[in-house]
């Protein structure tokens, strides 16, 4: 149960056309498309009530509407490019006091953590709340309602709309941002756990194959791996991050 019983939507952002490793939601982790892990990730998250995945409205995306069905889960389709569009309307579909920003090249999304965020963010009436802490690939960001609205109202930029969350993070005096630190040990401190190059799916589908039994297992799960197998960290070690990128 969340803070102050507030209804919390979650909207995983997808599309076939990435850039550097295309298809990838597509691509098998044990047995099972990455989406689906994705999505399975997001509905064991406690503190969401609804989960709905967030696609554009080509004929190429429509593989994806069925891995959400065989998951259970609501689809939204709309805006390729305008991805803040797309995801404002999924919320205005869908509903909800707070969005949890979930992105489909993340199979490591830690549901605990997700929770303390999203409890947090309602605990300080945030706008726009996140760990700064965890390994890339495993938080969320957690939006307000109302600060989601605004975003897509007043965003002018190109690169507003490319994502989602630029314009809140570039008026911190206007919006309630909160980053905070979670308890974590983690030893690997540059550990890059998000699907978005071949290197990254390659060490993902080594921790899949090792730690997945059809449930879903957690960050702590994956650290202990590693620390018994450290040189799986280096596969994706030198892989660069795009800038401010969609994570789609």
């Amino acid at each position: 149960m969340t803070a102050n019983n507030q209804l919390v939507t979650a909207i995983i952002q997808a599309r076939m056309q990435s850039t550097r490793l295309p298809q990838k939601s597509l691509l098998p982790l044990a047995g099972k498309p990455l989406l689906a892990h994705v999505i399975e990730r997001a509905k064991a998250i406690s503190t969401v009530n609804t989960v709905v995945l967030a696609i554009p409205d080509d004929s190429e995306n429509d593989s994806l509407v069925t891995i959400a069905q065989q998951s259970h889960v609501a689809v939204f389709r709309g805006s390729m490019h305008n991805v803040l569009e797309r995801f404002y309307m999924a919320y205005r579909r869908c509903g909800g006091s707070y969005i949890v920003r979930i992105t489909a090249d993340n199979p490591f999304t830690d549901a605990a953590y997700a929770s303390i965020v999203i409890n947090t963010a309602i605990k300080l009436n945030a706008d726009l709340c996140a760990a700064k802490n965890l390994p890339l690939g495993t938080g969320v960001e957690v939006i307000k309602a109302q600060a989601l609205e605004r975003a897509y109202t007043q965003s002018t930029q190109p690169h507003h709309f490319e994502h989602v969350t630029p314009y809140i993070k570039e008026n911190p005096d206007t919006f309630a941002i909160h980053y905070f630190d979670v308890p974590l040990y983690n030893p690997f401190s540059k550990l890059r756990l998000t699907v978005d190059t071949q290197d990254d799916y390659t060490l993902a589908k080594h921790l899949y194959d090792a730690l997945y039994t059809g449930t879903v297992f957690s960050l702590e799960d994956v650290i202990k791996y590693l620390e018994k197998n450290p040189a799986l960290v280096s596969i994706n070690a030198t892989v660069q991050q795009k800038s401010m990128t969609s994570h789609e």
